[in-house]
């Protein structure tokens, strides 16, 4: 059965593969780390593997812990170089601290450090894939962490909620969940008056991303409220739970489960493995902007035809993913372009019987077939 409430995260039968992402500010306070905080999580995702759950940490703090150990203002966030060389001293002490705390409990830690790259890249993120299975077959707890000592600012998540979100689909965890700074998602800015915190939300919906804060409450992190909505609608692609609840309380765990304190993000749909990839994808080659016949065509299970498309963004070569937006920029779907940009510049708002001319050869079925395409 799919989870429904908070506290299947805690049933083994519901939730046999439960993703938890951790941020900086949970992890470090006073440029040191929280470490009596830390044990009590870890004494948590213990208990969880006791009840026969796997578990995958996502973990932040690397760049804020080597930030405090190099001197580092802003917290290592100065500049691009800045965050390089904090991540690379802080790396080592959070993979170590890890590595002794659930080896405290007979529990073995695995590291990984991943780009965007790994997971934006088909056949790299078959390997995460296969490199996660192997890991949680073979009884280890992986911690994984974006690779902020290489990754630039083009091939960067910027956040660790999206991470974990691609991670869970990767791995193919039945929930995520996000230990913040805050409760959960309210419907306004939670320091306004009246402010309600939203327990259940059924999709990510234009107005639901209309609640959303884009700034993180602790300034210590590089996410917020809008990251977390992305992590949930990628999330939501593969079928799985997302939840928002607060880390800053000693058994954290225990009392989003236990006191249904949180908001649960359930999924409207579920897509297949390939199109929850390709409709998870942060980094697109170019958009391709539509007409009203063509998006409602889209919304029916068709394909999109070079005659719907009214206007071609971007460099863009064959089998590169690309945006399909409506003409009021409204994201419709991704997809996998069978034409490259020039080609779907030169036949768009054409019949397939006049794209022969132009193209030199026999035009392909669709510009972006219905297989390769994921609707948003």
């Amino acid at each position: 059965m799919p989870i429904a409430r908070l506290s299947d995260l805690a049933d083994q039968a519901q939730c046999p593969l439960l993703v938890v992402k951790v941020g900086s500010s949970l992890l470090v306070g006073n440029g040191g780390v929280r470490r009596e905080w830390l044990a009590g999580l870890v004494a948590e995702i213990a208990e969880a593997r006791a009840r026969g759950q796997r578990l995958i940490v996502v973990s932040s703090g690397a760049i804020a812990l080597g930030a405090a150990t190099l001197g580092l203002d802003r917290g290592g966030r100065g500049s691009l170089a800045d965050a390089q060389a904090a991540a690379a001293v802080g790396q080592i002490a959070l993979s170590g601290l890890w590595a002794e705390l659930l080896g405290s409990h007979g529990l073995t830690a695995a590291q990984m450090l991943l780009t965007l790259e790994d997971l934006e890249d088909r056949r790299r993120y078959l390997n995460v894939t296969a490199t996660l299975t192997r890991l949680l077959d073979a009884g280890a707890v992986p911690v994984i962490n974006e690779n902020d000592s290489v990754a630039t600012n083009e091939i960067r998540f910027g956040d660790n909620d999206r991470l974990a979100a691609r991670v869970a689909q990767a791995a193919q965890a039945s929930a995520v969940l996000l230990l913040s700074d805050i409760d959960g998602l309210y419907d306004r800015d939670p320091r306004q008056p009246g402010a309600t915190m939203i327990p259940v939300v059924e999709g990510v919906t234009p107005e639901v991303h209309a609640m959303a804060s884009a700034e993180s409450n602790s300034g210590m992190g590089s996410g917020g409220m809008v990251s977390k909505l992305q992590a949930a609608e990628i999330a939501e692609l593969a079928g799985i739970c997302l939840v928002i609840g607060n880390g800053h309380h000693d058994r954290p765990v225990a009392r989003i489960v236990g006191e249904n304190i949180g908001t649960l993000f359930l999924p409207r749909r579920k897509t297949g493995a390939r199109k929850a990839w390709l409709g998870g994808r942060l980094r697109l080659k170019g958009s391709l902007t539509v007409d009203a016949g063509a998006a409602a065509a889209l919304s029916r299970g068709s394909s999109l035809l070079a005659k719907g498309i009214t206007g071609v963004d971007g460099e863009f070569l064959r089998g590169d993913p690309v945006e399909i937006r409506e003409a009021g920029g409204r994201i419709v779907a991704h997809g996998l372009s069978e034409y490259d940009a020039a080609e779907c510049a030169a036949i768009r708002g054409l019949h397939s019987s006049e794209q022969a001319e132009v193209l030199g050869y026999a035009p392909r079925s669709a510009v972006v077939h219905r297989d390769q395409l994921v609707l948003k």
